[in-house]
């Protein structure tokens, strides 16, 4: 029995009593009690003078009496659990109409415009460093000094060979003059007068060599002084002062410092040949300059601490050749970066504009359910039911979610979607912010 206890104090049902049991429990121990004691008295002072048809009589009555208290506490219980729990309350509102642009979104990674290694043209001792690891620099700013002085005396050794030669030419110049006039008496032979002729040119041969070497004497005392060749952040140093630097054009040299270009900054990442094909016939169709597969196209992009494409560029090139392996085809834009935030080797998402803008339905995302790989949101209609609508979902919009599936006079449940069930009965209140919802705004999807 739900509401009562055995005998032995023991429950009969191993559920725990809620405040209809107890009250039924409560009665019924009245009851017991009452008849209890009704049925002791006629059991000590009547035993023997009342006849057996009116014991049986009472004990009859007190049966009657129990049974009619334990009905009572039977149909209490029954009416308290058969009572309906009301519909529940739910927010609903009608899908958001705007004009939007559809965009495509691509993951890339950012590349340096320019990137140098600097290395030494000649070998020596490094004597100074001019700059701090990871500081920006201009073109022609100095960096590296190496040890002058064997170059600076290779120059004098040079230019004093020069001297000499210079000497060696005048003597030659005055031999040739004299064995000249000499012919002219018929005293010298003609010989004589081609050999001299012959050590002019030797002289004359020697004095340009010498020039010339002193002139990469000179190159070479220049190359001790590394300057930066491009803008940009340089990196850290791989060689410290005293070190010897191996120089050169050929060979194993020394890398001393690496220099990226920062402003502008390029962003390089691959899309479907679809995708690709798609951008050309619309630019095509604009009229736009799509030479050279550069595309001519705006590009917006935005990093992964941000929630907005903040960044504006312009896709300047599209590789000659698809991917075999992948089907895709490999993209560059160009972006400003004059604070220099965007950084070589940085993850980056960059979006284009993939159609031209229509007229969307969109709606919260609280308000689209998930059922294995569909999505659905909850239509009530006149009669307040619930009735899941299958939806195919697009980006985000300021918020809100493109779909189709919709129109524009469907009721959605926007808050609540976890306490109803298909075909149940709702109690719907209007959002708020349906009414405030701007109409035919043109928005870029994120």
């Amino acid at each position: 029995m739900a509401c009562a206890r055995s005998r032995w104090g023991q429950k009969e049902n191993s559920y725990e009593p809620n405040a209809v049991t107890l009250g039924a429990v409560g009665r019924w121990r009245s009851i017991w009690n009452a008849t209890g004691s009704l049925v002791r008295r006629f059991q000590i002072y009547k035993t023997e003078t009342e006849p057996v048809f009116q014991r049986s009589a009472s004990i009859a009555a007190v049966l009657l009496t129990l049974s009619a208290g334990l009905s009572a506490c039977s149909e209490e219980k029954t009416a308290a659990q058969a009572a309906p729990p009301p519909p529940p309350q739910v927010t609903v509102a009608k899908p958001t109409k705007k004009i939007v642009a559809d965009y495509d979104e691509y993951v890339g990674r950012f590349v340096a415009l320019d990137f140098v290694e600097v290395r030494a043209r000649v070998s020596g001792y490094l004597d100074k460093i001019h700059f701090t690891d990871g500081q920006m620099v201009k073109v022609g700013d100095p960096l590296f000094t190496i040890d002058r002085r064997p170059f600076q005396a290779a120059l004098d050794q040079a230019n004093a060979s020069i001297a000499q030669a210079e000497a060696n030419v005048a003597f030659a110049q005055s031999d040739l003059e004299r064995g000249e006039s000499l012919v002219r008496g018929t005293t010298i032979t003609q010989q004589s007068l081609d050999q001299r002729l012959q050590a002019k040119r030797v002289a004359e041969a020697n004095l340009t060599a010498q020039k010339a070497a002193s002139r990469q004497f000179a190159l070479d005392l220049d190359f001790t002084e590394l300057a930066a060749p491009i803008a940009g952040r340089i990196g850290d140093r791989r060689v410290s002062v005293g070190n010897l630097v191996t120089g050169g054009t050929a060979g194993s040299t020394t890398l001393l410092a690496t220099i990226a270009s920062v402003d502008p900054i390029r962003f390089e990442f691959t899309m479907d040949e679809a995708s690709y094909l798609r951008y050309l016939k619309a630019a095509s169709a604009k009229s736009v300059d799509s030479t050279g597969r550069g595309l001519s196209m705006s590009a917006q992009l935005k990093l992964i601490d941000e929630k907005d494409f903040v960044h504006e560029g312009q896709i300047d090139f599209v590789d000659n050749a698809i991917d075999k392996s992948s089907g895709t085809i490999r993209g560059r834009a160009v972006f400003k970066n004059t604070d220099g935030r965007l950084t070589p080797g940085m993850f980056g998402r960059i979006r284009i504009v993939a159609s031209e803008p229509a007229e969307a339905l969109l709606v919260p995302d609280a308000a689209i359910g998930t059922e294995q790989v569909r999505k659905f949101v909850y239509a009530v209609g006149s009669d307040n039911v619930a009735t899941p609508k299958y939806v195919t979902i697009g980006p985000l919009v300021d918020g809100l979610r493109v779909v189709t599936g919709l129109t524009p006079d469907d009721t959605i449940i926007v808050n609540g979607l976890m306490r109803i069930r298909p075909g149940a009965k709702v109690t719907p209140q209007q959002a708020a912010a349906d009414a405030s919802n701007p109409k035919d705004q043109t928005v870029r999807t994120q």
